[in-house]
């Protein structure tokens, strides 16, 4: 089967990070996306760094993923990546209560940093082939995810993966909404400008979306073309 060729210049490159407590499978997700491969055991991460080259909606881009660390001996560094970041995967486990609260927390801090009142995000709810281990229902994400206005996706690292590369695209596709939409409000002396009832503030449908493996709730369908090339890899571990 034939494949497009990659663009060698000007290609756009959005800056992902995936965040969220220890142990919720940030680092799986990521080696999953990128080296196609599940990692069980992984050692805890401070910060590891990809790149690779994909089509996501028949627009070529490059993807630089940071994977960073989730336990609170770490979280002064959390800042100091949020800053850079274009979008942000919040993961939590559907097996792990804690994680789940916790997202509110990292949601808070993203845009505190970018200083804004919506900022690109997608949360994932990971492990979900975990069933007889599971204490996060598909609905408690999915009110979590519309509290926040941001789009829900269930994912598993675990071969046959379950839309781990679905992720990484909606963050992409989000991104580029974002950049394209009038949603963003800046904050002046600490007060927001604007308010969502005003014209020109808007909340994206598609960035409440619930995106299953089995079921897709009230979304357009969509064909996506994805191809992926060689990557590079940067990683830093916890001693």
């Amino acid at each position: 089967m034939a494949t497009s060729t990659v663009p060698g210049d000007n290609l756009p490159t959005y800056k992902l990070v995936v965040v969220g407590d220890g142990g919720v499978g940030k680092s799986a997700l990521t080696i999953q996306f990128f080296q196609k491969i599940f990692v069980p055991d992984y050692d805890p991460t401070i910060e590891d760094s990809y790149l690779k080259h994909t089509e996501i909606d028949g627009q070529w881009a490059i993807l630089d993923v940071l994977d960073t660390a989730g336990q609170e001996e770490f979280s002064a560094m959390r800042e100091q990546y949020m800053r850079t970041g274009d979008g942000f995967l919040i993961v939590f486990s559907v097996t792990d209560k804690a994680s789940f609260e916790h997202v509110d927390r990292f949601h808070q801090l993203i845009l505190r940093v970018k200083d804004r009142d919506s900022f690109p995000m997608v949360l994932v709810a990971n492990k979900v082939d975990l069933v007889h281990l599971r204490k996060i229902t598909s609905e408690q994400g999915k009110e979590m995810a519309m509290k926040h206005s941001i789009a829900y996706i269930e994912t598993s690292a675990k071969d046959p993966p379950m839309n781990v590369d679905k992720a990484f695209h909606e963050l992409v596709r989000v991104i580029r909404r974002f950049r394209r939409g009038p949603r963003r409000r800046k904050k002046q002396n600490g007060v927001l400008t604007g308010r969502p009832d005003q014209p020109g503030f808007t909340v994206s449908y598609y960035d409440c979306l619930f995106l299953s493996g089995h079921v897709n709730h009230a979304m357009m369908a969509w064909t996506v073309k994805t191809h992926t090339h060689t990557h590079t890899h940067t990683h830093h571990r916890a001693p």
